[in-house]
C-alpha cells in the first residue's frame, strides 16, 4: 500500500511547533523534529526523535508469531493494541515473521539464537523490582545473561552507538532511511526515524552531535520496512522508509511496510 504522502516523499506531522524544538505531548512525552547537520541527496534531511519516559509509558513487544501470523503496518499494530506509538522491533528472517537476533516476549523465548555481533538489546518487563521498567543494554557494559535473567522481553539487534557513545558502524557508501532506538542520560527511550537515506556511520555522527544527551543506540530497519508511527493529544506522526527503485539507494516511493515485530508504548 502506498500512501499519497509517500507519493510525494513526505511524511506526516500535525500538531506543535517548529523543528529542532522538543515538544509536549503528555507527562514523559515529547518530540523532536531536528534538521540533519549534513544533506541528504533526496528528502527533507529531517531526524524524528521521540523522547518517552519509562516511568509514565509502558512499553511492549508485540509479534505476529504470538497472535496469528499476520504481519501489519506499524499504525496497524497501535490501532490493534491502542498503543500511543511503536516502531520496527528489528529485521527479520525470510521467513517474513522470525525476528532474526534473540527475542523473548513475556516470557516466551520466540528466537533462542543469540548472535555474538548483536550486542544491544531493549528489555522490558522485569522479573524482579528496583530495576529500569524498560531499557536500552549494551552487552559492553552489561552481561546478556544477567540481562536475560532478569527481564521477560528481550529484543537483541545490532548497536550503533555504543554504551562509551562511540559511533560502532564503519563507513560504507551505502544509504537508506532508519528507524532505531536510544537512550538518553535521564533513562529515556528515544524513537529514531530519519526518512532521508545517509550512511548508518553518517546518521551516527550526527545523532552524537543533536541536543538529546545520546547515551546509547540500536539498529531497528533500514530502507522501505523502517516504520513510525504515533497518535496522541492532537499528534499524529506516521513515518516510512524509501523503497529503492531502478537500482538508486533510497530513491523511489514510500511503502507502508507490513511487519512481523514491534516495540510499542501506552500510558501507565
Amino acid at each position: 500500500m502506498v500512501s499519497f504522502a509517500g507519493l510525494l516523499g513526505l511524511a506526516a506531522v500535525h500538531g506543535g511547533d517548529g523543528p529542532g524544538i522538543w515538544r509536549k505531548l503528555d507527562e514523559g512525552l515529547y518530540v523532536g523534529e531536528f534538521d540533519a547537520p549534513q544533506k541528504s541527496h533526496r528528502g527533507d534531511s529531517r531526524i524524528t526523535v521521540v523522547r518517552v519516559d519509562p516511568e509514565h509509558f509502558a512499553f511492549r513487544v508485540l509479534s505476529a508469531v504470538r497472535e496469528d501470523s499476520v504481519r501489519r503496518t506499524v499504525k496497524e499494530w497501535c490501532e490493534r493494541h491502542e498503543l500511543v506509538g511503536a516502531i520496527n522491533a528489528g529485521m527479520y528472517a525470510k521467513d517474513y515473521l522470525t525476528h532474526v537476533g534473540y527475542m523473548k516476549n513475556d516470557g516466551r523465548v520466540l528466537n533462542p539464537s543469540v548472535r555474538k555481533d548483536y550486542r544491544a538489546a531493549f528489555v522490558c518487563d522485569p522479573d524482579t523490582t528496583g530495576i529500569a521498567s524498560a531499557a536500552l543494554v549494551d552487552f559492553e557494559c552489561r552481561d546478556f545473561a544477567a540481562v536475560d535473567r532478569r527481564y521477560r522481553t528481550v529484543v537483541q539487534n545490532l548497536r550503533m552507538i555504543s554504551c562509551k557513545r562511540t559511533n560502532v558502524w564503519s563507513r560504507r557508501k551505502r544509504r537508506w532511511s532508519t528507524a532505531a532506538l536510544g537512550a538518553d542520560d535521564d533513562g529515556f527511550l528515544l524513537f529514531v526515524f530519519c526518512q532521508s537515506p545517509y550512511s548508518v556511520h553518517d546518521l551516527n555522527d550526527m545523532l552524537l552531535e543533536l541536543p538529546i544527551n545520546l547515551s546509547n543506540a540500536m539498529y531497528l530497519e533500514g530502507g522501505a520496512p523502517a516504520s513510525f508511527y504515533l497518535s496522541h493529544n492532537g499528534t499524529t506522526i506516521e513515518r516510512y522508509g524509501f523503497f529503492e527503485t531502478d537500482g538508486k539507494e533510497g530513491g523511489g516511493l514510500v511503502i507502508e511496510h507490513r511487519l512481523p515485530n514491534v516495540i510499542g508504548f501506552t500510558p501507565r
